[in-house]
């Protein structure tokens, strides 16, 4: 088992997946040296004990160099390292779309960091196993391996088809809006048009005016992209405004007016001819969820407890 494989190819897989725009280059298959220095080890191994001494001499203590202490232990520092890295890009995606998008919620892909943090837990677990009992290369015949593996596979398989039932979204979501992680060779520039510099003051009733007039909160796939069109300028002036203007990110900004636009309806008694989730979606929400939790971030209520209330 290329043990020195698995942490190089979850990291780019989960890079691939966060990022739309994520390709390998030249320097990236740097990564992936000591598996095939490993591979080429292996043949070796094979081609010496098939063909030249025709006898089994690197097995002949009927063990696989798979299970070589040294070997497992440079996977398990290979594994927990690219872990750790493939949680920080995590990390990062995650605080750059709720400043991008305002359905963040749908776009997480929790199940992702949880695997990575069960993958780490296992390595932990085994690093523990080891203490109590250093047999590190008998590892394999502990049942608590084979266990511990098969319920973070099944984990992966159970999550990954439900982050892909609840992001049936992003079919349906211009791509372009999705490339959240900048390229490298962009540059932000000024204008006199449109200089970062500008007056946040200025911006705020611009930005308002697009709230109350337009209800742009209704468009449940709105972008940081789409306001910075509407109010012909660029998304940096739009997210420095949001972030210090209103002291919020772009996703929680969004959600507070479509918070207050279904507190509204609820004081006109539209609940009585619809219901709290088909209100929701009308103020722009995708889903329950994302309702029920910005509903309360917002009230400190739940929407039924704030229906009692107004009662």
């Amino acid at each position: 088992m290329q043990v020195l494989l698995i942490g190089p190819v979850v990291y780019f897989y989960t890079q691939s997946l966060l990022n739309t725009s994520f390709r390998l280059t030249k320097k990236d298959w740097i990564h992936f040296i000591p598996a095939l220095l490993y591979l080429i080890y292996s043949l070796i191994v094979f081609v010496t004990d098939k063909l030249v001494l025709d006898s089994f001499y690197f097995y002949a203590d009927g063990r696989d160099k798979d299970l070589a202490n040294w070997y497992q232990v440079a996977g398990l520092i290979s594994m927990s390292f690219y872990l750790i890295l493939s949680l920080k890009y995590y990390a990062n995606y995650k605080k750059l779309i709720f400043e991008t998008v305002s359905y963040a919620d749908t776009i997480l892909f929790q199940w992702i960091r949880n695997f990575m943090i069960a993958f780490l837990g296992i390595l932990i677990l085994r690093v523990l196993f080891f203490i109590l009992n250093p047999d590190w290369g008998e590892f394999g015949s502990q049942f608590w391996h084979y266990i511990s593996f098969s319920f973070v596979f099944y984990y992966i398989s159970v999550n990954g088809f439900s982050n892909a039932v609840k992001s049936s979204i992003l079919s349906t979501t211009n791509s372009e809006n999705l490339d959240f992680f900048p390229k490298e060779k962009e540059q932000l520039t000024t204008t006199p048009d449109n200089p970062i510099e500008k007056d946040i003051e200025d911006w705020k009733p611009k930005i308002l005016a697009l709230i109350n007039n337009d209800k742009i909160y209704e468009n449940s796939t709105l972008t940081l992209s789409d306001v910075a069109k509407k109010l012909e300028t660029t998304t940096k002036v739009v997210s420095s405004v949001v972030n210090s203007g209103f002291q919020m990110n772009f996703n929680d900004f969004i959600n507070h007016y479509r918070v207050e636009a279904v507190i509204e309806q609820l004081k006109k008694g539209e609940q009585n001819t619809k219901t709290l989730l088909g209100i929701a979606l009308e103020c722009g929400f995708n889903s329950k969820a994302t309702f029920n939790r910005a509903f309360k971030k917002n009230t400190s209520l739940s929407p039924k407890e704030y229906l009692v209330k107004l009662s």
